[in-house]
């Protein structure tokens, strides 16, 4: 197993990377173009297809989940700074639809069973706040505090588990989880980051976190279930916060935005 080297999958991005996948082999990733609309790239298992604009005003990058075969969850900033969300059913997109809230830097969102979203923004205070769908209604927003300086992350590697990512105000990576309980309390795991954090689970009680540093490489550390590891370079130049899916065990795949404004690819395999 060993991570492969970096590949240009081109477009012109700005803001940053969306991605996930809903089977073996399948990555879908979404960007906000230069004219602001979501653009959609996607793998099928045998080659890469040429980008589609989906349209929306978007002043964040993208976040997305899929918690079924054939479904994507989208949502973004949009211009009046609302969460906004799209969708893929398996035949079609939605039109994008508002979901209310002043947000500020992104989105995340994760799925621990069918038809259950959960979302998270950074409100104009800097605090952390929750959203969440069941598949008939949306909650209000409940606020989880913290001191965010980028957008969050979210990831679920059980049922009614949740994991939370943000860059706190020394700039190093803090962790909120929902343990099927309670949420606990904001924990630092160091580093000295920019732009935001990239998560993904594997299996069960295994994290895989991605940053950028200040030298512009993308910088990696994981759970194991029992202890963090420190943190390891993968090299690349990153101009945005990465993104990060996992379709199977010992399968990671990663992107981030590059100096040329492209979206690049790193995989472990």
């Amino acid at each position: 197993m060993t991570w492969s080297n970096w590949e240009s999958l081109g477009g012109v991005c700005t803001d940053g990377v969306a991605v996930c996948s809903w089977e073996p082999d399948r990555l879908d990733c979404f960007v906000t173009g230069i004219d602001r609309a979501m653009h959609h790239k996607w793998w099928d298992g045998h080659h890469w297809n040429d980008w589609e604009s989906l349209g929306g005003v978007c002043y964040s990058a993208p976040a997305a989940v899929s918690w079924g075969k054939d479904r994507i969850d989208t949502f973004v900033i949009g211009k009046d700074r609302s969460m906004n969300h799209k969708w893929w059913n398996g035949q079609g997109w939605s039109n994008w639809e508002s979901l209310g809230g002043i947000c500020t830097d992104g989105v995340a969102v994760c799925s621990w069973e069918p038809k259950r979203l959960d979302c998270f923004v950074v409100g104009i205070d800097r605090a952390m706040y929750h959203k969440w769908g069941d598949g008939h209604s949306w909650s209000d927003w409940e606020k989880l505090g913290g001191v965010c300086y980028s957008a969050p992350v979210a990831v679920s590697w059980g049922k009614d588990r949740i994991d939370t990512f943000v860059i706190g105000e020394d700039s190093s990576m803090c962790h909120k989880w929902w343990d099927g309980h309670r949420w606990n309390d904001w924990e630092s795991l160091g580093g000295v980051c920019t732009d935001g954090v990239a998560v993904c689970s594997c299996e069960p009680n295994r994290l895989d976190c991605f940053v950028t540093g200040i030298d512009r490489a993308m910088y990696h550390k994981w759970w194991d279930g029992h202890s963090w590891s420190n943190f390891e370079p993968l090299g690349g130049i990153s101009y945005a916060a990465p993104a990060a899916v996992s379709w199977g065990k010992n399968r990671i795949d990663t992107f981030v935005i590059g100096q040329d404004r492209s979206m690049n690819h790193k995989w472990w395999a």
